[in-house]
């Protein structure tokens, strides 16, 4: 049986703490799924833009696609899905086949993300 593997981003900037919970996870006997950080909101939309989620959106329970395929099903120029895909690599959102291919090796994708102001005393 394949175990799905599931991705929890998450908002922390404690980024030692969200560490710390991750090495707790990798400890157990059985796949807990992975997590993916940011400390800030705009770190996150900043790497996480609205172009770069249709490329996830568009590889998800697909297999290897290669860029120029994927650019052609999500109407984009080739180089732009290029640089794109590089950003989602390097994220580990995404990952390249042996024949260099794109694959988003993620069944389910969570974000988990609380934005808090910070109270005025009174």
């Amino acid at each position: 049986m394949t175990t799905v593997r599931r991705l929890t981003i998450t908002l922390d900037p404690d980024w030692r703490a969200a560490l710390r919970r991750a090495g707790r996870k990798a400890q157990s006997d059985r796949y807990q799924g992975e997590t993916l950080n940011f400390e800030t909101p705009g770190a996150f939309f900043g790497r996480l833009t609205e172009r770069r989620w249709a490329l996830v959106t568009a590889l998800q329970g697909q297999g290897p696609v290669a860029v120029r395929e994927l650019a052609r099903r999500v109407g984009r120029d080739v180089k732009r899905v290029h640089e794109d895909v590089r950003a989602l690599v390097e994220l580990g959102l995404v990952e390249r086949d042996e024949a260099g291919g794109v694959v988003c090796p993620y069944g389910d994708v969570r974000i988990d993300m609380r934005i808090q102001g910070e109270r005025k005393a009174a």
